[in-house]
């Protein structure tokens, strides 16, 4: 197996709400033959593109093509060099809020998963807006303000879709929406792909077919020409899990049979007790956010590897 990058964040030592929580951006490189993880890149946002309350810091699910890294934080994209681990670009606009995702298109433009205001923005290398998409099919700005400067706004939720994963089919645009459990087509409206039953990230292309993964450890595979589910992968009954399998999110196919696939331990929700005191509950998250490796074939785990010891405790992304 080739090196892998593996992005995400590192966690505050203390129990925040969720859009509060991080306190570094972090890409790891683990060794694909020793699956040994160190950091590479380690990023705190500026001041100008940050809530000045509890700001929270981490990347986000990135796209990797040839040597460069285009990964979002909550209020920017940046590229990198992977083999020089040097930033080349940067783009931070006063409409990002809560960037989920960032993908070069065919045509050299950028396209941004703006999840906080339920859209996607498309920029030229210049970071000039092209086309701006509500993902409910509204105007872009009915229910936002463009004079705001949404990098300082800790957050917009609740969210009505939480479009979270860009991609191509063909010159297509195509988003993932995490709430309606779907993705649907930008450019033609009249294409959509249903996944339905629980919430749903990702969206990766690989040999004709597309990757979902379900936060409760599913994975969906897409027919990218029918748009037709042919498979969910239940990782929830391949290997020995004990309790919640993690919340899952982030995969790498390496063949038709052998994937990779991330999983995020959840931080405990606070609730106070009718004694005053502190009960941490939750719902995924049980085990330690780690990479696994998956024979989906034969349904077999292959291995697994705990990025917490790496100073990794949540994974959006794995390049």
């Amino acid at each position: 197996m080739k090196d892998l990058y593996l992005v995400g964040a590192e966690q505050k030592s203390k129990v925040l709400k969720d859009w509060e929580q991080f306190k570094k951006a972090i890409v790891l490189k683990m060794d694909g033959l020793t699956l040994q993880a160190k950091k590479v890149i380690e990023y705190i946002s500026p001041q100008e593109a940050s809530p000045d309350h509890e700001p929270s810091y981490s990347f986000t699910a990135a796209t990797m093509v040839g040597d460069r890294l285009f990964v979002g934080t909550q209020t920017e994209i940046l590229v990198y060099n992977t083999n020089s681990l040097k930033m080349e670009d940067y783009y931070s606009l006063p409409i990002f809020n809560d960037v989920h995702h960032v993908k070069p298109r065919n045509n050299g433009n950028l396209l941004v998963a703006n999840t906080g205001l339920d859209m996607v923005v498309e920029l030229d290398p210049m970071g000039k807006v092209i086309n701006l998409w509500n993902v409910m099919g509204e105007g872009p700005w009915k229910r936002f303000d463009p004079k705001i400067d949404y990098r300082k706004v800790p957050t917009t939720k609740p969210h009505q879709s939480h479009p979270n994963y860009v991609f191509e089919l063909k010159d297509e645009v195509w988003v993932t929406r995490c709430l309606q459990k779907d993705a649907i087509c930008l450019t033609d409206r009249s294409k959509k792909i249903n996944i339905g039953r629980q919430l749903v990230h990702d969206g990766v292309l690989f040999q004709g077919k597309l990757y979902f993964t379900q936060v409760d450890g599913r994975i969906v595979i897409v027919d990218s020409k029918s748009l037709k589910v042919e498979r969910v992968v239940n990782l929830e009954m391949i290997g020995s899990f004990n309790g919640k399998i993690g919340w899952c999110r982030g995969i790498k196919p390496l063949s038709e049979d052998i994937v990779l696939v991330g999983f995020s331990r959840i931080r405990p929700q606070s609730k106070k007790m009718e004694d005053g005191s502190m009960k941490y509950i939750g719902d995924y998250g049980v085990m330690p956010t780690r990479i696994s490796c998956f024979n989906i074939k034969t349904n077999t785990l292959i291995w697994e590897k705990n990025l917490e010891d790496s100073g990794l405790n949540v994974i959006y992304s794995i390049h």
